[in-house]
């Protein structure tokens, strides 16, 4: 195995021993969080005296395994580390959610998606093994063969049931390159056809399609992005600098093609974080010239995110503008959707006639194996498509009105929502989607005192 020298056993070791000590140092009547100086999550985060446990030991790549295509992190080690510790042996994990701030460990208790969910699933499909602190104070290792019932329960937990303090995951290999082609419909049937194509037979015109997601600007301009891992040599795209990706998938008819090294290929959306960096004014030309290219990245937009949630410094602008009256106040519609592919088209139809927000992301999924994860269920057998849309609109008369209008229509197409924003479900409908009584068995067993917040308390009610 190579391991860096700055990362070794030891170094995780002390780490995993601060983690510890600061879990025995919080009072037995005390409730238990992480102290995270960042977060990924958009729903509002629990305030107050919680003591926060010491993860700061947590961040590093133990080693790459080239021979046996497998990794061991750090839970809080993020995909950006990751990322840079494999790309050296040409691999990559199987699955790259988009953000490079996203955590190993994050991503698996709380889920992730790419473009090579379609062919490998979700990330926690591809972890071998994983050390888990318990809400109880143990640090267990657990595995399809070790502590079963916790193994499968871990994804979507959100960190109700445990922390994870290293993970074993498998990689695969990649090239240095990725050709790209951005095919344009004008018909959102022709899209999720041509989609369902590509999901089952594994490719397009006789080419093997290593990655594939879509943009959706409107009902009657929409994309999908088909990516190509390539060793040939030859000129590539920027996305870091003056250009925009998002903006240089839209062409008038039929198919673009382009070219990213792969590294920036699997960062491509962290540039301008898709498009919301435009909500900063970040995509205007004279703003982007002087915008230091290190400060584009959602690490920068998360941070004044959270100024403005802090402070609500939007609010308030809106509520002294002599041109907007009360009114005009926003809601946030922060959300990723999965429904079955066949309802896809129904779903788009209804979102663009009643949430004012465009574009949307589209990324199709297949889980990789038969397996049971019975806090996120979804079937096995089927193609499901992520949906992401991530803005505001005005606000209306019910606090979470849009939001509460697009649970139910997921709900009513046999879908799921991932839950790092803003859910408004009663405790009947969540345990119902979520997995409520398995949940219950797991948290009983794993944390029976109760000391991390339940996934209901944490998803949904406001602490």
């Amino acid at each position: 195995m190579s391991v860096r020298p700055a990362e070794t056993p030891t170094s995780h070791s002390q780490g995993v021993r601060r983690l510890l000590d600061s879990y025995r140092a919080i009072p037995d009547t005390a409730p238990v969080r992480l102290a995270k100086s960042t977060s990924n999550l958009f729903r509002a985060r629990a305030q107050g005296p919680a003591a926060g446990l010491d993860a700061s030991g947590l961040t590093d790549v133990l080693g790459v395994d080239p021979e046996d295509r497998t990794a061991e992190v750090a839970g809080m080690c993020t995909y950006e580390d990751l990322v840079a510790a494999t790309l050296p042996f040409g691999l990559a994990p199987l699955v790259v959610p988009q953000l490079k701030t996203i955590t190993m460990g994050g991503a698996v208790s709380g889920l992730g998606i790419e473009s090579t969910s379609f062919r490998n699933g979700l990330p926690h499909e591809s972890v071998l093994e994983m050390d888990v602190l318990t809400g109880a104070g143990e640090l267990l290792t657990v595995s399809r063969d070790q502590h079963e019932d916790l193994f499968r329960a871990f994804p979507n937990s959100y960190g109700t049931l445990g922390y994870s303090t290293r993970l074993r995951i498998e990689l695969e290999p990649v090239k240095p390159f990725v050709a790209l082609r951005h095919i344009r419909f004008d018909d959102l049937d022709d899209l999720v056809a041509t989609m369902d194509r590509i999901i089952d037979t594994g490719g397009l015109d006789g080419d093997p399609v290593d990655y594939l997601d879509g943009v959706v600007f409107s009902p009657r301009e929409s994309y999908l992005c088909a990516g190509f891992q390539t060793e040939t040599p030859g000129a590539v795209s920027d996305y870091t600098g003056r250009d925009i990706y998002y903006r240089s998938i839209q062409h008038a008819q039929g198919i673009k093609d382009d070219r990213l090294t792969i590294s920036d290929y699997l960062w491509r959306w962290d540039t301008d974080w898709f498009w919301c960096s435009r909500a900063f004014g970040a995509q205007r030309p004279l703003v982007r010239r002087i915008w230091p290219r290190r400060y584009r990245r959602s690490s920068v937009y998360w941070k004044l995110i959270g100024y403005d949630q802090r402070f609500s410094i939007a609010d308030r602008i809106e509520k002294r503008s002599v041109r907007r009256p009360a009114a005009a106040l926003r809601e946030r519609v922060v959300q990723d959707i999965e429904i079955p592919l066949g309802r896809c088209r129904e779903f788009l139809d209804w979102f663009f006639a009643h949430v004012p927000i465009e574009p949307v992301w589209l990324c199709p999924l297949r889980l990789r194996n038969e397996e049971d994860w019975p806090l996120y269920p979804i079937r096995p057998s089927g193609t499901y498509v992520n949906v992401g849309f991530w803005s505001s609109v005005p606000a209306g008369a019910t606090e979470g009105i849009t939001n509460r209008l697009i649970e139910a229509k997921v709900s009513e197409l046999d879908g799921h929502k991932s839950l790092y924003s803003d859910s408004y479900y009663t405790r009947t409908e969540f345990d119902a989607l979520y997995g409520g009584e398995a949940y219950r068995k797991v948290k009983q067993a794993y944390d029976p005192d109760a000391r991390l917040l339940d996934l209901y308390a944490k998803a949904v009610q406001r602490r």
